[in-house]
């Protein structure tokens, strides 16, 4: 077995996140290669991670503050809480009878083994955003094509567009063939980089935020497309369930903008 620790000799020094690689595997390898994992983290972490913006629409109603953060004034009230409560049931039922079989058959098939080492800081920051840059890609092409093609935006991609304004918990409220060709691109980007396994658990983690806050319907002075202005955000997405036919891609701006299919959305209009 390699050893990472640093020496007097120059040997490498162990990477930084070697002890909390270390200590995720510690006792829990059987859990971690569990057919069932991904399925159940990444329902957990979407619901967790809606949180926050579950307690903004509560919030809504009686703080002028947080309605000014709402994107369109002519957008209406904060979805209730019965839409909170039925979209749930639909997403959990859904990966109940459709997600969890499917991770389970890919898990079993790649047949994972854990590696001793971590990743290093940069490799992880590389394997991560080539994930996104080529998920960006095949997504754009494939949402692109669910809208060109009647047949598909019919049978696959109409019920996400149910929600005209969105709210966070819808982002995956989506038809079961949506979900999986989501699943399949995410894991099949991972696969392509040769992600590491904690390189692809943050990915999954950052993917599922961005679609979170993507279709949260607030455009928050912290909101990551602020902080990176490649990234189209909450106001770029809502305007495509507004108007249906543009901005395409989930995160980055630039597939829109080279293909003619961006519409610019004022980031923030209150500073205006």
């Amino acid at each position: 077995m390699m050893n990472v620790t640093s020496t007097m000799h120059g040997e490498p020094c162990e990477p930084v996140l070697q002890q909390l690689w270390q200590s995720v595997k510690a006792g829990q390898e059987e859990i971690l290669l569990s057919p069932y994992l991904l399925a159940s983290w990444g329902f957990l972490t979407h619901v967790l991670l809606c949180a926050p913006f579950l307690v903004l629409d509560a919030l809504g109603s009686v703080c002028e503050r947080v309605q000014g953060w709402r994107i369109a004034a002519g957008s209406g009230p904060p979805p209730p809480l019965r839409r909170w409560y039925d979209c749930f049931w639909r997403l959990l039922f859904k990966y109940l009878t459709t997600i969890l079989p499917a991770t389970a058959v890919v898990q079993m098939l790649r047949s994972p083994k854990l590696p001793y080492l971590a990743p290093s800081c940069w490799q992880l920051f590389v394997e991560v955003f080539a994930c996104f840059l080529l998920f960006d890609t095949l997504f754009y092409i494939w949402h692109l094509m669910m809208h060109r093609v009647p047949w598909l935006y019919r049978n696959i991609h109409q019920l996400h567009h149910q929600h005209q304004i969105p709210f966070a918990l819808a982002a995956q409220d989506a038809s079961s063939p949506e979900l999986l060709s989501q699943l399949v691109l995410a894991l099949g980007c991972a696969w392509v980089v040769g992600c590491h396994p904690l390189s692809e658990a943050v990915f999954h983690l950052l993917n599922t935020w961005l679609a979170v806050e993507d279709h949260c319907g607030y455009d928050l002075p912290w909101g990551l497309h602020r902080l990176l202005p490649c990234l189209g955000g909450a106001p770029y997405h809502q305007a495509h369930h507004s108007l249906y036919s543009w901005n395409y891609a989930p995160y980055f701006t630039h597939w829109d903008r080279l293909f003619g299919t961006y519409y610019a959305t004022v980031m923030d209009s209150r500073t205006e």
